[in-house]
């Protein structure tokens, strides 16, 4: 009984023989790439010149300034509920 007992402990530590390490193959050298669409590259180049841009004009604020320091701002209320009509028809197309 006793050698039947080490002959199966013996096949176990038999069963977990660690084998030599088998070297490695060395693949080929593969990149992944990115390329972009023209349209991204347009993309890019629009929201670099809106960066650029200034949140204000100026030059528009400063003639308006003027205008009204000076009197002679006037609005005609036809003239701003026709434009303000026209956007209303546009964005009610959307």
């Amino acid at each position: 009984m006793r050698i039947e007992a080490y002959s199966q402990v013996q096949q176990v530590y038999s069963n977990n023989k660690v084998g030599k390490a088998q070297p490695t193959k060395k693949t080929n050298d593969i990149r992944d790439t990115v390329s972009f669409s023209s349209i991204g590259k347009d993309i890019q180049v629009a929201k670099q010149a809106v960066s650029a841009a200034p949140d204000v004009r100026e030059d528009v604020v400063a003639k308006y300034k003027a205008a009204i320091k000076n009197g002679t701002y006037d609005v005609s209320g036809e003239a701003f509920a026709d434009k303000m009509l026209a956007n209303y028809e546009a964005f009610e197309g959307l």
